[in-house]
């Protein structure tokens, strides 16, 4: 079981990026916001969950312990997948979705694409007590990553990403920008999230 990967970052992506590990280039699946904190050409740690299966071996990354492990938590719910596990964090920081479980706020976890209504009423019952267990790590106030390109460019892909079409994702972010010209890329993709939530 791999459970992180340090070295240096050699290929950043829409959904994944590749770090160097001696000598071995790893393929780390990650969420917008955990790619936003990596800079081509310098060393990181990202911590990892990998996923077996028949036909495919998978690595996935993540900034932190507490959203790995929530990573993991969000897949003991049934007809939740890696996929929609990280679609669920790309829309929701841990701590939204720690408020959101704790709340029962369906329809916040509704914005995610691929969550309706009753996957999202089951999450709630099924997580709502055990999100608690999931450890918040300790860190410098201050210490999330900058983005790495420009909020605009890395918003609209990861929206796309997420299933949205180019257009309505261009929309969201110009709309974003508009009200919160300084706002950095993790609060405007949110931001741009809850737009397009409320236009579904």
């Amino acid at each position: 079981m791999i459970a992180s990967v340090r070295g240096e970052v050699l290929e950043i992506a829409l959904d994944h990026a590749v770090i160097e590990a001696a000598g071995v280039g790893y393929r780390l699946n990650a969420t917008p916001s955990t790619l936003a904190g990596l800079t081509r050409g310098e060393e990181t740690r990202l911590y990892t969950a990998m996923i077996v299966r028949e036909d495919s071996m998978t690595l996935y990354g993540f900034a932190d312990t507490e959203a790995r492990d929530l990573f993991g938590l969000l897949q003991t719910v049934s007809g939740v997948g890696p996929r929609l596990a990280m679609a669920v964090l790309a829309v929701l920081e841990p701590e939204a979705l720690r408020k959101a479980l704790a709340e029962s706020n369906v329809a916040a976890l509704t914005r995610v694409p691929g969550i309706g209504k009753r996957g999202a009423e089951r999450m709630v019952v099924e997580l709502r007590d055990k999100v608690n267990l999931v450890p918040v790590p300790s860190g410098p106030p201050g210490s999330t990553p900058a983005a790495a390109t420009p909020v605009r460019e890395q918003v609209t892909e990861a929206l796309v990403g997420l299933g949205f079409a180019a257009k309505q994702a261009e929309q969201a972010i110009d709309a974003v920008l508009a009200e919160q010209p300084g706002v950095d890329t993790s609060a405007a993709l949110r931001a741009a999230l809850g737009l397009l939530g409320k236009n579904r």
